[in-house]
């Protein structure tokens, strides 16, 4: 019942080729990873004693603290047992597709990725723009409607201090 809904909440892009397919169930295979971390970090937690939980943790006590473990590490387990099962199908596929390895190139030894935060300039002539990633832009972006912001609230002050010299 659960799949019925999911197959009808699928953006019909994704069910247009095998390769989308494989594609959209990666990025579900991304959420199960993130819902696996979850899980184990609530399994931990119910793992400590229950005189450690602070009163915002609304973990349960005695059996019910055991009975919530049991089936939080279950699921754990069955979403771990999913995401292997994607991982391999996905394998199975691109074996199946025969991507050649070379397809997948691996990029120069040495390479450095560009940094997502904000770097230094390459060199002397260049000013660093060529391999700024998309967390650089959005700073300098930032930065510059905060001086905007800062500079037409000082505008503002000069103004409205002027007008009541004058009007003295």
């Amino acid at each position: 019942m659960e799949q019925e809904t999911e197959a009808l909440d699928i953006d019909p892009i994704w069910t247009t080729s095998r390769t989308a397919r494989q594609i959209y169930a990666l990025t579900e295979v991304e959420k199960d990873i993130t819902r696996l971390l979850y899980l184990a970090a609530s399994s931990i937690s119910l793992l400590t004693l229950p005189q450690t939980d602070g009163p915002d943790d609304n973990l349960p006590q005695g059996e019910e603290r055991s009975e919530q473990f049991v089936l939080e590490v279950s699921e754990y387990f069955e979403r771990l047992d999913s995401i292997q099962s994607a991982i391999r199908s996905s394998l199975a596929h691109i074996r199946h597709a025969r991507i050649a390895p070379s397809a997948i190139n691996a990029p120069p030894p040495g390479f450095v990725p560009p940094s997502l935060g904000v770097g230094l300039p390459q060199s002397d002539g260049d000013d660093g723009r060529k391999n700024r990633g998309l967390q650089e832009e959005r700073v300098e972006r930032d930065t510059w409607q905060g001086i905007l912001a800062a500079l037409t609230r000082l505008k503002a002050a000069q103004d409205l201090d002027s007008s009541t010299l004058m009007e003295e």
